[in-house]
């Protein structure tokens, strides 16, 4: 027997739908407020699962450094793995700024301790709002699904000429040619991307390739 749901009464939903949106400005004028003082941000993402050691990490680390001593903000989600490190080696380097990101997630989310600057976030979407809006490139190290997400929706937003194009890096060609092989082979070929399209992505192997690449497109 199929149960009947109770009626929502309406009032009582939009209350608590107006409520949010108050969170949801909250998050957002903080977030302009504390960013707004800073400048020239590079964005990395990155599996949250590396850990020291990993050579991705300790690139990501030295990338990190080479971008705060050329006077580039630093911004991380926050948490461990890749994003430490991209907060470990901004904080490294005298008057370096580098910012966490932080969400709130029931796993794999916990601050790092290398934020000088650190915003919480509840909205996934507001965190993304700040990670496009202050960003001048985007380092994309190797990661999973939320790695791709935040890949995948900058590059809509620069396809769309929602935003300023920036460079949008993919570090470790190893990693990242057969997603590269397969969007050429599958989307290119059934009409669905255009060729040209695909320089929207640089592939970089070391990170002094990367923070030169980074100069040369974003001058401080």
């Amino acid at each position: 027997m199929v149960q009947q749901h109770k009626q929502f009464v309406i009032d009582d939903l939009s209350m608590q739908e107006s409520w949010r949106l108050f969170k949801i400005m909250a998050e957002l004028v903080d977030g302009f407020d504390t960013l707004g003082d800073y400048g020239h941000g590079v964005s990395i993402f990155g599996s949250a699962r590396v850990r020291e050691g990993d050579p991705v990490y300790d690139e990501c680390v030295e990338i990190a450094q080479k971008l705060a001593e050329a006077g580039y903000t630093v911004i991380t989600g926050g948490g461990p793995g890749i994003m430490e490190a991209g907060n470990k080696g901004a904080a490294q380097v005298e008057d370096g700024v580098s910012v966490g990101l932080n969400i709130r997630l029931p796993m794999e989310q916990k601050p790092n301790e290398f934020q000088n600057v650190a915003l919480d976030f509840k909205y996934f979407f507001v965190r993304k709002v700040m990670f496009v809006k202050y960003a001048t490139a985007y380092i994309v190290m190797p990661g999973g699904l939320g790695t791709l997400d935040e890949l995948f929706e900058a590059t809509v937003l620069v396809q769309t000429k929602r935003i300023k194009p920036f460079p949008i890096i993919l570090y470790k060609s190893e990693y990242w040619a057969g997603l590269m092989d397969w969007i050429r082979d599958h989307m290119v070929q059934a009409g669905y991307l255009n060729e040209d399209e695909l320089d929207l992505f640089a592939m970089m192997d070391s990170p002094d390739e990367v923070v030169h690449f980074i100069k040369r497109y974003v001058i401080v």
